[in-house]
């Protein structure tokens, strides 16, 4: 699912804040921090948090470093000079009297190293996500949103609290070259060039899941055709404009300014 993305400057530039990193870090490495903290608080907004225990991660553009969030703030508090700079052992490089959740990093870390195209590794522990995560035959092809994710989903089997080292291989090998990724009995993963690609695949993820769920308490479901979900990734780039991701990250972000502002602090 290729994505690209249309990012807008700080709507604060010029007037930085106390404790403001803005004018401290360089341009690109502010507008990723600009967007991921606006990705906190979508996930916020659509009611996909799990308190302070699930992660986004974005790279920072031009270097091997990464942006996570403060752990133990909730989501819809989190600004773009809050969040943490960390390497690829988790360890901060950043002054922040916030701790980095060492379970978060296990499994963004190494979908990181692996994939040269993960800017951004959203993860998430949604009610719907996760009883879909918990069904033997897991997605079924029974929506539009199903059918753009069944082109490029994998999964990978529950293996506990992801804090164990030796889990890293087979998160990487069973993710491969996908978009998402559905860990079992745990959430759902999704992998994008940025905040605002990863953020609409994870969009169309939960919406599948939430339909399916749905459409299990009533009659039997009708599937869409094998031949029919083939069409998914020239189908999804044509209504998307190609743009994926920036083609509704523009109205996103004007959404948080009415309703959660303050995240590009």
């Amino acid at each position: 699912m290729t994505m690209m993305t249309r990012t807008r400057t700080s709507s604060s530039a010029g007037r930085a804040a106390p404790g403001s990193q803005h004018g401290a870090v360089s341009a690109e490495e502010w507008r990723t921090r600009v967007d991921l903290a606006a990705a906190y608080r979508l996930i916020a907004l659509f009611g996909w948090d799990d308190l302070i225990f699930t992660h986004v991660t974005a790279k920072v553009p031009g270097t091997e470093h990464f942006l996570i969030n403060p752990y133990g703030l909730a989501f819809e508090e989190i600004t773009a000079s809050s969040l943490v700079k960390i390497d690829h052992a988790g360890n901060k490089l950043s002054d922040s009297p916030h701790p980095v959740n060492p379970a978060g990093f296990v499994i963004h870390g190494c979908i990181h190293a692996a994939r040269s195209d993960a800017g951004c590794v959203m993860h998430t522990h949604s009610l719907n996500g996760v009883a879909v995560s918990a069904q033997a035959r897991g997605l079924l092809p029974i929506s539009q949103q199903a059918f753009v994710v069944l082109s490029s989903l994998a999964y990978h089997d529950y293996e506990g609290i992801a804090l164990s080292e030796d889990e890293k291989p087979r998160l990487v090998r069973d993710l491969g070259d996908r978009t998402f990724l559905m860990l079992r009995n745990h959430g759902l993963l999704t992998i994008g060039k940025t905040p605002a690609e990863a953020f609409l695949a994870m969009y169309i993820f939960e919406t599948a899941c939430i339909v399916q769920v749905r459409a299990q308490g009533g009659a039997e479901l009708v599937h869409i055709p094998q031949q029919v979900l083939r069409l998914a990734p020239s189908q999804f780039a044509a209504v998307t404009l190609g743009a994926g991701g920036g083609l509704v990250w523009p109205a996103l972000l004007r959404r948080l300014d009415r309703k959660s502002p303050g995240y590009d602090a």
